[in-house]
């Protein structure tokens, strides 16, 4: 039984939002599924639901920056999580970040507000 409500999301997803557990600092917003549920809720790693490759997707797997999920927080209606995880690796963002949320919008510009702690070119190589 999930306690999930992956009936209410869009194709049976539903959005995942990633904390560091010590700081609060939101690192990254995805996507998962009942599968992806399962497998963070058995391995104790956040997996998400890889919208663009269609597939379930361990945060880390490329990269080596695994994300291990100390507490999870479900919304009242049971259709949004929280992991709160320690980010191994420093980044959380695909782009060399700490989190996915490194700009603001200043004068109608986005700005970056933040340093890449990695080089994507370098980790994600083919």
């Amino acid at each position: 039984m999930s306690v999930l409500r992956f009936d209410k999301g869009n194709n049976g997803l539903l959005p995942a939002i990633a904390q560091d557990h010590l700081t609060g600092q939101v690192l990254m917003l995805a996507y998962i599924n009942e599968e992806a549920w399962q497998k963070t809720l058995a391995t104790g790693k956040a997996h998400y639901w890889s919208r663009s490759r269609n597939q379930i997707w361990l945060k880390g797997e490329s990269s080596g920056h695994v994300q291990l999920v100390k507490e999870i927080f479900v919304d009242c209606d049971a259709d949004t999580v929280i992991y709160k995880v320690e980010q191994l690796g420093g980044a959380a963002c695909h782009k060399g970040y700490r989190s996915c949320f490194f700009r603001k919008v200043e004068g109608g510009e986005l700005v970056s507000n933040d340093t890449p702690v990695f080089d994507p070119g370098e980790v994600y190589r083919k």
